[in-house]
């Protein structure tokens, strides 16, 4: 018969097998066409983002933006559940009081036995008898397999990546903060280029009134200046509209209600760029908080994997309780004759239930391969990431030298146009032409400035830097 149970409980605990996945951590020793050594990441934020007005935005949106705070909480949330695992660690203790009365038939053995039981000579069992206790009680499940360590352990390991998920959160926070911030600058830069356009066509509309008067040009000309200048005039109406709403944009981010964005005055053309230095990709593994999230949630998974199989393995509870019990209260002190305990352990198999500890442990398996896949995904992800960043940077810088020289050469011939328009040695379209094309290559100028910022906030952020 003892053989019997023995085979029972080694069959319960025959675990099936398990997916099989192993992680691939190795990335290239180098970034494509980059020969960077040093991790701009490892820059401070201040140091990165020098401008005091950005600085002073990221600083309020760390404090006061909701989507942060509810990242926070989160995070709390993650750390309780640490706390929550931890107790299933240790034994449960309690302390406890009860009465009640108990009325037995006579005619029953327990009955006539306690008729015929005098506690103290000259005393009978009252009837009904009252029932009081005082004591303690504990429960424990012995952690022989790990399996309560182990759903600790990947508690942990979750709240560690729930910390790395808002280190992520705040990278992504800062860098979109600081492109709506550059968007801002080079709208107000594309509003005074107007402005200025408005002026100079305005001139030159007054100019062909006058040449028009004295037959030296015809209401065409007049006509054509003037739909430009109303043209450049409806321009300066659309830019207001979207500094408006970058501006909103960035007061959502910071947490706070519409209102005017202190930023920098200088011309934004004369903004210095930032260095950026790519380093090596293997430090993406360091800096980059969403892989070491990854990393952490695949830990988690593989810790879930081993305590779900220990699941199929015999428990050990250990239960222990010490009190006081008699039928009148000036009796429960009454001790040796009040106190009881009692102590006893038991060990059990799994043997009906199988199927759903195999599921919950097949379940396990596949979350842990799951993770796994996630990982990997998540650094190619971030490799491809910076690879494309390092060859906007690249491509965006030539773009700029070519458009600044466009620019220059266009800027002149404004002048020279102008000066041919007066003499009558120039065509109103060459003016017109001359205008628009000087106008449309500065906007087209400006955004690239604004993009070369775009690529190195967007390069800092998937460095892994901004959360530091």
């Amino acid at each position: 018969m003892r053989f019997g149970v023995l085979a029972l409980i080694f069959s319960a605990c025959q675990t099936p097998e398990s997916l099989q996945k192993t992680v691939d951590r190795t990335v290239p020793d180098v970034y494509q066409d980059s020969g960077d050594t040093i991790n701009t990441a490892d820059v401070l934020r201040a140091d990165f983002f020098a401008d005091p007005y950005l600085q002073a935005l990221i600083d309020t949106a760390l404090e006061n933006n909701q989507e942060l705070q509810i990242t926070l909480m989160e995070i709390q949330i993650a750390n309780f559940e640490v706390g929550a695992r931890q107790g299933e660690v240790l034994p449960s203790i309690g302390l406890g009081a009860g009465a009640g009365l108990d009325k037995t038939a006579r005619y029953t053995p327990l009955g006539a036995n306690e008729a015929t039981t005098d506690i103290e000579p000259g005393t009978e069992m009252p009837d009904p008898v009252p029932d009081l206790f005082v004591g303690a009680f504990a429960s424990w499940e012995v952690d022989i397999w790990s399996k309560l360590r182990n759903a600790k352990k990947a508690a942990f390991s979750r709240y560690l990546s729930s910390v790395e998920g808002q280190n992520f959160m705040v990278t992504n926070l800062v860098s979109e903060i600081a492109n709506t911030y550059y968007e801002l600058l080079a709208l107000d830069s594309q509003l005074e280029l107007v402005r200025r356009n408005i002026e100079i066509q305005t001139n030159a509309l007054s100019t062909a009134r006058l040449q028009k008067a004295s037959a030296r040009a015809t209401e065409l000309a007049v006509k054509r200046f003037e739909a430009q200048l109303l043209k450049t005039k409806s321009i300066e109406f659309e830019l207001k509209q979207q500094i408006v709403e970058a501006e909103n944009q960035i007061n959502f981010l910071v947490g706070r209600f519409p209102q005017r964005v202190e930023r920098n005055s200088s011309p934004f053309l004369d903004l210095d760029l930032f260095d950026i230095q790519a380093g090596i990709p293997v430090q993406l593994l360091e800096n980059r908080p969403d892989i070491r999230g990854a990393e952490l949630r695949m830990a988690a998974a593989n810790l879930d994997v081993k305590s779900a199989k220990a699941q199929f393995y015999p428990t050990l509870d250990i239960t222990a309780a010490i009190g006081l019990n008699a039928y009148q209260p000036d009796l429960l002190l009454k001790t040796p004759e009040s106190m009881l305990f009692s102590l006893a352990g038991d060990l059990a198999a799994p043997l009906i239930n199988r199927k759903a500890i195999k599921a919950a442990f097949q379940s396990a398996n596949a979350r842990q391969v799951q993770s796994i896949y996630d990982y990997e995904q998540t650094l190619l992800s971030a490799y491809i990431e910076v690879t494309n960043q390092l060859s906007n940077l690249e491509n965006l810088d030539q773009s700029y030298a070519l458009l600044s020289e466009q620019v220059e050469a266009l800027n002149e011939s404004i002048d020279i146009s102008n000066t041919l328009f007066k003499s009558a040695r120039a065509d109103y379209m060459e003016v017109l032409l001359t205008q628009r094309d000087a106008l449309e290559s500065t906007f087209e100028l400006i955004e690239t400035k604004r993009r070369q910022l775009n690529a190195r906030i967007n390069m800092y952020r998937a460095l892994g830097g901004g959360w530091k």
